[in-house]
């Protein structure tokens, strides 16, 4: 049996159980609910199947998410034993965060060797960046608050939320304070990534203005760092759909499959919300510059494509780059912008975290002010350069971020869940920014003039 018959039983069984479902909901055909629950393990068989014959870990990802719901409705008391599983993936994944922000902020610094080498393209491309991340953010924050996703899901004060210290309300001068490391091994003990973030750049800063003598070894270090966690975190991952499965288990089995409706919001609240930023952000720049969108669409159509169906960035980076070199922007542009937008204008991740974070308070019962929303979106606005093109690494700035306003990371495990589905929209918004912010460095550069472009565009 190939893949293709694999996901046909699986087809057929799932919309065998839809139908006898509907059948019993309306009573037009009342059927025994042992007999829907065996159909319904059959459909989950069925899927299994199919994932042991793709043999992907996204697909079982989204397995073990089917079975943990089925596990928790239909054995509500077992499932709630599973949560130690879901604890083992979480800890080994709050392992990598400081390690992980600290060597690929200080690499994202310091790699470039000399930046004042690039000059005003340098300091352009930063201030481009930086203005249209932060606008993705903020319509990530609007959006999530407009359609309250993670609002009503419905857990027991004691069954999920982790036991955390007690706190008390902080001054302005008090948080301002906090941003700033005292002792940098206590801020990776407890977990406080700002502070991790801030010793990080000022490294990275300090680690660029010493001679190459000295700049290389603890460069060569910090990029061997690294790729370990970038490793260290692929591991974790085989255990994902374990650790995905017992969180939707606990999960369901304590407050029903009603919550499964708040991941669906969830997920169409994020398509919106690209959909918006693309036209708010992104074709008024076009038109700004302009850039011949029709032509645009074209040249990225196959780099988009690759990163829509691979769900990574880097995939479609050379073919990007291509595309932009078709469009006339200079090679020197493009070798600088696009790599740079890689680590700091991932625009389309950067609206998903801002999204995710409120919806993991909202989720949590847990509402933030808007005053702590902003100081929430300034800190996303650090952590979510250098690491966010990462595969996975959005979850690691999630739990980082999440655990800097004392909220308990249960809700993450709902988001994993459909985390693949979301992760090819915003990835494809990443390319296509970076893609554009290539044509305006160009432009404003006054390297390229896209108004006298050949006619022909040729792959």
């Amino acid at each position: 049996m190939n893949k293709k018959q694999a996901a046909l039983i699986a087809l057929i069984t799932f919309t065998i159980v839809a139908v006898l479902h509907t059948l019993d909901h309306f009573q037009w055909l009342p059927i025994s609910p042992v007999v829907l629950m065996v159909f319904r393990w059959i459909a989950v068989a069925s899927v299994a199947w199919f994932a042991i014959h793709k043999k992907s870990l996204t697909t079982w990802i989204l397995v073990s998410m089917v079975i943990g719901a089925e596990l928790g409705h239909d054995w509500p008391a077992i499932a709630v034993n599973f949560q130690v599983l879901s604890k083992i993936f979480l800890q080994l994944i709050k392992t990598v965060i400081a390690p992980l922000l600290f060597a690929t902020l200080v690499v994202g610094i310091a790699g470039h060797s000399d930046i004042r080498q690039v000059g005003r393209m340098g300091w352009k491309s930063l201030v481009y960046f930086e203005i249209v991340t932060t606008i993705a953010l903020f319509i990530g924050l609007a959006a999530i608050n407009i359609s309250q996703a993670g609002a009503g899901i419905k857990m027991p004060p004691d069954a999920l939320h982790e036991k955390l210290p007690e706190t008390k309300p902080q001054t302005w001068q008090e948080v301002v304070l906090h941003v700033f490391p005292e002792n940098i091994a206590k801020s990776i003990y407890h977990g406080d990534i700002l502070p991790i973030v801030v010793f990080s750049v000022i490294f990275g800063i300090s680690l660029l203005l010493v001679k190459d003598k000295f700049r290389g070894p603890m460069l060569g270090f910090c990029e061997s760092l690294s790729e370990v966690m970038f490793k260290f975190t692929n591991i974790v991952m085989y255990f994902a759909p374990v650790g995905v499965g017992a969180a939707i288990a606990y999960t369901v089995g304590h407050g029903g499959l009603s919550i499964l409706g708040n991941l669906l919001q969830l997920l169409v609240t994020l398509y919106l919300a690209l959909a918006v930023f693309i036209v708010v952000v992104f074709i008024p720049v076009a038109l700004i510059i302009k850039l011949p969108i029709g032509r645009f669409i074209k040249e990225i159509s196959e780099p988009v494509s690759i990163a829509f169906a691979t769900t990574s960035s880097e995939s479609a980076l050379p073919k990007a780059m291509e595309a932009m070199e078709r469009m006339g922007v200079p090679r020197k542009v493009i070798a600088f912008v696009m790599p740079t937008g890689y680590s700091f204008n991932l625009d389309g991740s950067t609206l998903y975290l801002a999204l995710a974070s409120v919806f993991v308070a909202q989720a949590a019962g847990t509402p933030l002010s808007f005053g702590q929303q902003i100081i929430m979106v300034f800190t996303l606005m650090l952590t979510s350069k250098g690491v966010a093109g990462v595969p996975r690494a959005t979850l690691v700035i999630i739990l980082g971020t999440i655990a800097s306003f004392h909220l308990p990371s249960w809700p993450v495990f709902l988001i994993l869940g459909i985390d693949e589905l979301m992760d090819m929209a915003r990835t494809s918004v990443n390319v296509i920014g970076n893609c554009l912010a290539t044509a305006v460095i160009g432009k404003w550069e006054g390297e390229v003039d896209f108004q006298k472009l050949p006619a022909e565009t040729k792959a």
